[in-house]
């Protein structure tokens, strides 16, 4: 399996596609009710499409079921790195280090060992990263809170990339399986236990703010569970075609976009390291694509 031209674009508009919703998320007031909208109105736009396109294969169920119980993990990481930390400090630490975690343990989870330009990709990214999210590491130290959400998201991305890479691997090569099936059945069913879990930790004031909360949002959070459905659908029909280490690794170029939206969007600092870290960046995803 090889990175091609055509991977590398399907995957930076799925980067776009990540930062945009996550830019969403920290534009809310309440991040863990965002998160939690956001992720239902997910669902609830991935459901009609998961039942028009049948189950998953038998051998796909163990890996959706794993993956729901770590992508828990994953949103009350989310929420609280969010909820602690700026969009440019967080974002870039949680997506960034990922994928050099992917990277090392690939030889033992999924049998590929990436060549030594993909590792100077995954390394420059990887660094590029820590510039951008780091730019201001005394001031980063202060928010020791959103720096250990921030670091533990980091490893339980790695874990869910795995078990969904090689999930979606198993789905494709299953007698009429489907990526799609994998992907939709994953969302439908994804966007339904951190919701509760929101709903559940709430008293009956919180819980009334959460419907009235939802009537304001609903339009924005819709289009923001489109993007996460799209964004993670198109990372794991890369991973069908290319190596799963390469592919996490570029998928972390929504960084970039990140950096954006909070420093236009959300008024955040943007200033020279961070520019150093997009130029460093960018050069990683040359060395991954001909690696």
């Amino acid at each position: 399996m090889a990175l091609t031209w055509p991977v590398v674009a399907a995957v930076l508009f799925g980067a776009l596609l990540h930062a945009a919703w996550n830019g969403l998320v920290k534009s809310s007031g309440d991040k863990p009710l965002d998160t939690a909208l956001v992720h239902g109105l997910g669902a609830l736009v991935a459901l009609p499409f998961a039942l028009w396109a049948g189950l998953p294969s038998s051998a796909a169920w163990p890996f959706i079921a794993v993956s729901l119980v770590i992508h828990i993990g994953y949103y009350v990481a989310l929420a609280g790195a969010y909820q602690h930390g700026e969009l440019g400090m967080t974002y870039p630490i949680m997506r960034g280090f990922a994928p050099l975690l992917v990277a090392l343990g690939s030889v033992a989870v999924v049998g590929e060992a990436p060549s030594a330009l993909s590792w100077l990709g995954v390394v420059g990214i990887t660094a590029g990263v820590a510039f951008v999210g780091l730019a201001h590491p005394g001031e980063a130290l202060h928010h020791r809170k959103a720096l250990a959400f921030a670091f533990a998201n980091a490893a339980i991305i790695a874990m869910y990339t795995f078990v969904d890479g090689l999930g979606v691997r198993t789905e494709a090569h299953a007698a009429e399986g489907s990526v799609w099936r994998y992907v939709l059945w994953l969302f439908a069913l994804d966007g339904i236990a951190y919701p509760m879990l929101v709903w559940w930790r709430r008293d009956a004031a919180g819980r009334a703010a959460i419907v009235a909360y939802a009537r304001r949002r609903w339009p924005l959070a819709a289009l923001g569970g489109t993007a996460s459905i799209s964004s993670y659908a198109i990372a794991l029909w890369a991973m069908t075609r290319a190596p799963v280490a390469s592919v996490a690794a570029l998928r972390e170029t929504s960084v970039l976009f990140a950096s954006v939206i909070g420093t236009w969007v959300l008024k955040e600092a943007f200033g020279l390291q961070r520019a150093v870290g997009t130029v460093i960046i960018v050069a990683g995803v040359v060395a991954l694509r001909f690696g």
